[in-house]
């Protein structure tokens, strides 16, 4: 909930935790969020990034930051994308996923 919340305080939109426990080897959960502009995106990613670290959980991996698309942060046990509006249109993961469990995310 830590990368939910950090998103969350960045106006991240249309945040979504999928649990794929079970379907997949490589993570548990993918944390899927849009942000308005490549700028947001970066500064989603940037926050989720922080947070993480100081909770002592560096990501091991972030690709496409420069790309303003499609930004993912590996975590190992989760991954976290961050989209433009188009791309997760595009990329449809929520669909593509959809065997995995939508996780509530309670209010904060």
């Amino acid at each position: 909930m830590r990368a939910v919340r950090a998103a969350e305080s960045k106006k991240a939109l249309d945040i979504k935790v999928l649990d794929l426990t079970g379907i997949t080897t490589f993570t548990d959960f993918f944390v899927l969020c849009n942000g308005a502009n490549a700028r947001q995106m970066q500064a989603i990613t940037d926050e989720i990034s922080l947070q993480l670290k100081r909770a002592g959980e560096p990501a091991m991996s972030i690709e496409g930051y420069d790309g303003g698309e499609w930004i993912l942060s590996d975590f190992s046990d989760f991954i976290v994308h961050v989209f433009s509006e188009k791309a997760r249109a595009f990329y449809d993961l929520d669909r593509l996923w959809r065997q995995g469990k939508v996780v509530e995310i309670p209010p904060e």
